[in-house]
């Protein structure tokens, strides 16, 4: 019996098509860096106020400035976040522009 075929293909070659269209250990990777509401609390702040440190983001999601530092150690791992020193105080900035495009989606703002 076979396959039915469309046009561009039968459903098990659009299937194939459709996964290796996707990088699909980055898309993973990303999503499972946003899966975390701590983590993702720090995204957000970094979206809003770039150039935040790390004891400003520990007062604005109500956490302890260690898990936080241990949270943006696994975002700069990842390439999601960059830091910078400037004199004594380390900024921190979102530097996934696609990351920066999924919080625009969710709803967050500037």
């Amino acid at each position: 019996m076979g396959e039915p075929r469309t046009l561009h293909g039968s459903p098990v070659e659009l299937g194939r098509r459709a996964i290796d269209d996707v990088e699909i250990a980055q898309w993973a990777q990303r999503f499972d860096l946003l899966s975390d509401p701590g983590r993702l609390e720090i995204l957000l702040c970094l979206h809003r106020s770039p150039g935040i440190s790390v004891g400003e983001l520990a007062a604005a999601v109500g956490r302890n400035e260690n898990a936080i530092s241990q949270a943006l150690r696994v975002l700069r791992h990842e390439g999601c976040v960059v830091s910078s020193r400037e004199g004594r105080s380390v900024t921190n900035r979102l530097a996934d522009p696609i990351i920066h495009e999924i919080l625009h989606t969710i709803g967050a703002g500037h």
